[in-house]
């Protein structure tokens, strides 16, 4: 389990990278826009990325 662990997070740097290193412009466009938004947003956004991970996972153990 600790080596799957450390696999998927290795995995998920690789993809965050992809975005800065491919698109370095457009990535601190987006971070100019994040910080518009309201903490309650962000939270949205957040809860939105765990809940469609969760469900990913759910899907995949079937």
């Amino acid at each position: 389990m600790g080596t799957t662990l450390l696999m998927a997070f290795a995995l998920m740097l690789v993809i965050e990278g992809l975005f800065p290193f491919l698109a370095p412009g457009a990535w601190r466009e987006t971070f100019r826009r994040l910080m518009q938004l309201t903490d309650g947003q962000i939270r949205f956004f957040g809860l939105t990325s765990m809940l469609a991970g969760l469900i990913l996972l759910f899907i995949s153990r079937i």
